[in-house]
């Protein structure tokens, strides 16, 4: 499992979905954004943490009976109890929601355990219980069936599709109310710095348009003495 450094971490917990993004994109990266997803409880502070993977495929009766569970080997089991403290358990569950990916049960002993969020494009079950607990959570829709009676769970760590976007073992997910962003783990230091010192930027461009000022040569910035003026921002 990848090492997220608390620096980084850190970083990335003061900035936007939308801000990392826009910085992933100037990088060629058009397709990290997890689409179809919303926390389940807007307001909580941002997720972040390395991606610990579970991939789902679709369920065939004869080796997906209630009674797997009984299995202590079963993945989606183990996943639970071996995601990493701080990191983010991701949920490849084809973007079907008609069952549940997991329920309150669940989701509470990763909460316990120290995991720093839970991510499916397919359904929580237990919905209202999973968004009020003190762990960030993202699905698409409720759901109450069971994940056996639609999903089979087959891999751990394996590379999966969540939300249209290719999630590796360790890339580093962002979440915040608006949703959830993939940052290759090789790049995540560069990505949560240029974060920072662009969150900084807009701060600024915020409180010069609140104060009247027109966007054009301020957002992009291309006058030189808003710049100069940005400079002496920074400064003080």
């Amino acid at each position: 499992m990848a090492k997220l450094s608390d620096k980084t971490r850190e970083k990335l917990t003061t900035v936007s979905t939308a801000t990392v993004a826009t910085i992933l994109f100037k990088r060629g990266l058009k397709n990290q954004y997890i689409q179809g997803v919303v926390p389940l409880q807007k307001g909580k502070p941002n997720m972040v943490g390395a991606a610990c993977t579970l991939r789902y495929i679709p369920a065939r009766e004869d080796l997906n009976p209630i009674t797997i569970f009984q299995d202590p080997k079963h993945p989606q089991r183990v996943a639970v109890e071996e995601c990493p403290p701080g990191s983010i358990l991701v949920i490849d569950s084809r973007k079907d929601a008609r069952a549940a990916s997991a329920g309150s049960i669940l989701a509470t002993r990763l909460m316990v355990r120290g995991v720093a969020g839970i991510v499916t494009d397919g359904g929580f079950r237990d919905s209202a219980e999973i968004a009020a607990l003190a762990m960030p959570s993202y699905h698409r829709t409720p759901s109450a069936p069971t994940n056996l009676t639609l999903h089979q769970a087959i891999a751990i760590n394996d590379p999966i599709g969540c939300g249209d976007v290719a999630v590796f073992p360790g890339d580093i997910l962002l979440g915040d109310d608006d949703g959830v962003m993939v940052i290759p783990e090789a790049i995540v230091n560069a990505v949560a710095e240029e974060a920072i010192q662009m969150t900084l930027f807009e701060n600024f461009v915020l409180a010069k348009v609140q104060a009247g000022q027109q966007i054009i040569g301020l957002y992009p910035l291309t006058n030189e003495t808003i710049r100069a003026e940005f400079e002496a921002w920074k400064k003080a």
